[in-house]
């Protein structure tokens, strides 16, 4: 009877110790999600991976997974992606030279469009 005791003490410590989520497994988690919302699935194209449940989007969520386990930054884990997959898995292309015209049009169009606006305004009072 004392066994049995023992046992069933020992076996609802274990139990109870192992239903609660361990911190590093919720930091894991959270990363986890927000890498995969920020990474495109390359099959759907409009859908992260989150969303996604193409083969290759699970694949590249298990590289994710193994990656955050092993210690690397969110950083070195989309550059590791982008590398091996280009720069198209970003949601967020990268500001760097190649995507320079990228983000400069938005302004160069506001800037036009102003100018036209002005000189339209212009012209009609004269």
């Amino acid at each position: 009877m004392n066994f049995l005791k023992i046992f069933l003490t020992f076996f609802i410590c274990i139990y109870i110790t192992s239903s609660y989520p361990n911190q590093n497994n919720i930091n894991s988690e959270k990363r986890f999600i927000e890498l995969s919302s920020e990474l495109r699935c390359l099959v759907c194209q409009n859908q992260s991976l989150l969303e996604s449940d193409s083969e290759l989007a699970n694949d590249l969520k298990e590289i994710i997974y193994e990656k955050i386990n092993e210690g690397q930054s969110n950083n070195q884990i989309k550059n590791f992606l982008v590398q091996r997959y280009g720069e198209f898995i970003l949601f967020k292309p990268l500001f760097n030279m190649a995507n320079l015209l990228l983000w400069i049009t938005p302004l160069i169009s506001f800037i036009l469009i102003a100018f036209i606006a002005i000189r339209k305004t212009n012209y009609k009072e004269k």
